[in-house]
């Protein structure tokens, strides 16, 4: 299996720049599993197809702005970091643009002086560890000098950060949105409870590995990012009595199937817990936990692709994706949606 069996053609006009004003308004393309079969729905419609008795699993995690503009200390030079990791209080893992000669020792400056950061190690990809020094208090720091993530295919200016954020979205740590989420609104998901569904909440801090095309020639070699996942011990009860029940569970977008495949055992039971998870599922893995998806159209030769590629059939996905670019939907992060049942 090769990375180009996953990649197909998009006119460039098809990839949303900004997200529509109401968030519900985005069409839905609802594909039947077994047959393949395809229907055009819009998104707030998504309650005709969820059962009392199901489960929505949503990715609560919320997104820092984590992108900071600064310049070399002494030369001046300008400098990107884009953070992608806490590792202790005020230790981050980042990626520097430009990024080549910020060996260890390297310091930055940001917002005149108000932050500023030494690098204490380059790891792997040419990432770096860094130490960030300050007064105050981070998160107000933060909010005040960084910028949303948004991803490179994104030209467009976001006037509103709220709407790279999920309505439900609580836990501060990622560098890059649970997209799928951002169609739902309260109300939505007040009528979607009110029909008998219910809604378990889990963590995953995504970063930006998420939405790379895979470098690697044959799919089996990509070695996958890690991410950081948290489930209470409330989430694993609602799931675990969903499925004891009979109902199904209905991941909302990606990271919360890679974080319930994570987590589940082979009858699909989920327990509480907190860790990292570098999980990759393509064509010919075994579902455990996840009975139906809502998820994005994601990027060629990517690794969400794979994903709902395992999940539904390649040829099935495909015929989808050709079907959702001859009927002018809109791809990628603030784009249209799918439900995969």
């Amino acid at each position: 299996m090769t990375t180009k069996d996953f990649y197909y053609d998009l006119p460039p006009e098809l990839i949303a720049q900004t997200p529509l004003s109401d968030r519900t308004a985005s069409k839905l393309l609802v594909m039947e599993r077994e047959t393949g079969e395809l229907t055009h729905r819009i998104f707030r419609e998504i309650t005709d197809y969820l059962k009392p008795g199901d489960c929505l699993v949503m990715n609560n995690t919320r997104v820092i702005p984590a992108r900071l503009y600064g310049c070399k200390e002494g030369s001046g030079g300008k400098i990107e970091f884009l953070l992608l990791k806490r590792l202790e209080l005020d230790t981050w893992e980042v990626i520097l643009r430009p990024g080549k000669k910020a060996k260890p020792g390297s310091r930055f400056v940001f917002g005149d002086g108000l932050l500023r950061a030494q690098v204490l190690e380059v790891i792997e990809d040419g990432k770096r560890i860094v130490r960030f020094e300050y007064e105050g208090v981070w998160e107000e720091l933060l909010d005040r000098l960084g910028e949303m993530p948004l991803p490179p295919y994104i030209k467009e200016k976001l006037e509103d950060r709220e709407r790279y954020q999920t309505v439900y979205s609580k836990i501060e740590g990622s560098a890059a949105a649970p997209t799928a989420g951002l169609h739902f609104t309260q109300e939505l998901l007040e009528k979607i409870q009110a029909k008998g569904v219910q809604v378990a909440y889990l963590t995953l801090h995504v970063g930006l590995g998420t939405f790379r095309p895979v470098s690697v020639e044959n799919v089996e070699e990509h070695i996958m990012h890690t991410e950081q996942y948290e489930i209470s011990p409330e989430a694993a009860e609602i799931i675990n009595q969903t499925r004891k029940a009979g109902g199904r569970i209905v991941a909302v977008g990606t990271t919360s199937v890679r974080t319930l495949e994570t987590v589940a055992d082979e009858d699909g039971t989920v327990k509480p817990q907190t860790g990292d998870t570098n999980i990759f599922i393509y064509p010919g893995y075994k579902f455990k936990a996840v009975d139906a998806l809502i998820t994005n159209f994601h990027l060629p030769e990517s690794t969400l692709l794979m994903l709902i590629s395992a999940f539904a059939g390649k040829d099935k996905v495909f015929a989808a994706y050709r079907e959702a670019v001859e009927q002018n939907y809109r791809f990628f992060s603030f784009g249209d949606a799918m439900f995969m049942k």
